[in-house]
């Protein structure tokens, strides 16, 4: 399917779009606490926030629960395809779908959503730039309680070349390619107050750019073009044949992602299990400070 709006969508370009029925926005905000150092974080889908206020017509997606591998011992690992398929289907996702993805939070859950969709070979599917506060701000009206859309047929088709694993990464590690660490500094150096993985520090031959610092901090929404590639450019994320980001467990890392796909067309790689898998491997090095 050709797609109907751009990738980063504004809030009034979503609300002009005609509403033909192939448009469906989706609710993906997700809630991440730290309870103790060295204790996992707790995933909340924000199914009341949802409920309380949302876009019209929109429908929550549990990116924790339903569009992830439910037999992995991590959390947000990718589905098979098959399982993939079905829960797109479920949400209203067909082929001839635009989807519109939106959170609450960091925009990074609208961004998994947005990488989840184009693994599995599914194009037709935008980031709404600011999330539910852009479009309030826009003027434009939100609604509550739950909605649900007709059952779809989605078909998924996966793209190996958007996602790394923990042996791609360390051939990487070890000298080849470029890794780019999405959290922040403190994480990144491996001195947060609170550390969620099993160990602290970065994977060896990271460079760190923050996903915060690709948005604007008053709006949330993106940086402009021109912004977008220099920092892009500062991380070198696009000068390098092949970049794999990560982050905690494959969130964030899709936010850079996303920023260079809008900025030029590049296709990076998400390392998928990201610290949360390297970290509990005691054959793998970290680096701190």
């Amino acid at each position: 399917m050709q797609a109907t709006l751009p990738p980063l969508v504004s809030a009034d370009e979503l609300a002009a779009a005609v509403p033909d029925g192939r448009i469906l926005v989706l609710d993906a905000t997700t809630r991440l606490t730290v309870s103790a150092d060295g204790q996992p974080y707790t995933v909340t889908p924000d199914r009341d926030g949802y409920r309380a206020e949302h876009l019209p017509g929109a429908v929550f997606a549990d990116v924790a629960g339903v569009l992830s591998d439910p037999d992995s011992r991590f959390f947000f690992t990718l589905p098979a395809p098959d399982r993939f398929a079905a829960a797109a289907g479920a949400l209203g996702i067909g082929d001839d779908t635009h989807v519109v993805a939106y959170d609450v939070a960091t925009t990074a859950w609208a961004t998994r959503v947005w990488w989840l969709l184009r693994v599995f070979g599914h194009d037709a599917v935008s980031v709404l730039d600011g999330g539910l506060a852009a479009w309030k701000a826009a003027g434009h009206p939100v609604d509550a309680g739950d909605v649900s859309a007709p059952t779809a047929s989605f078909t998924a088709r996966f793209r190996p070349e958007l996602v790394a694993d923990k042996a791609e990464v360390r051939r990487i590690s070890e000298g080849g390619g470029r890794l780019v660490n999405a959290l922040e500094p403190a994480t990144f150096r491996g001195e947060a107050e609170k550390n969620p993985y099993p160990r602290r520090g970065r994977i060896p031959g990271s460079t760190n750019l923050p996903s915060r610092t690709l948005l604007d901090p008053t709006t949330g929404r993106f940086l402009d073009r021109p912004a977008l590639r220099e920092k892009l450019q500062e991380g070198g994320i696009l000068s390098s044949d092949r970049t794999v980001t990560y982050c905690g467990g494959g969130i964030a890392a899709t936010v850079p992602a996303f920023a260079a796909y809008v900025v030029d067309g590049t296709e990076l790689a998400v390392y998928d299990g990201s610290l949360t898998e390297w970290t509990a491997d005691p054959s793998l090095p970290v680096q701190v400070g």
